[in-house]
């Protein structure tokens, strides 16, 4: 099984890549809200790292997703703060 989903021609994080798609589909407004994101940053820090591949996939979720406000804030503000501690 691969951890990796690759979209034109770059590798992301399966994992969050579904989860992602999982939090747009079928229910609310198809906007990622503070929950989902506090689900996305879990799984972004269990491997209690944030690599290059997870770097470039949230990325990613956050050019290509629609977050709520308070969402987006929400996520842009802890993934600092926690990967500013992994350096």
């Amino acid at each position: 099984m691969s951890y990796y989903k690759e979209i034109d021609g770059v590798k992301y994080d399966k994992e969050l890549l579904e989860a992602a798609d999982t939090a747009v589909a079928g229910r609310g407004d198809g906007r990622i809200s503070l929950e989902d994101a506090e689900d996305l940053l879990a799984k972004v820090k269990d491997g209690n790292s944030y690599t290059d591949i997870e770097k470039n996939t949230m990325a990613y979720v956050r050019d290509n997703y629609k977050w709520t406000d308070e969402a987006d804030k929400w996520f842009r503000t802890e993934i600092r703060k926690w990967a500013a501690d992994k350096s």
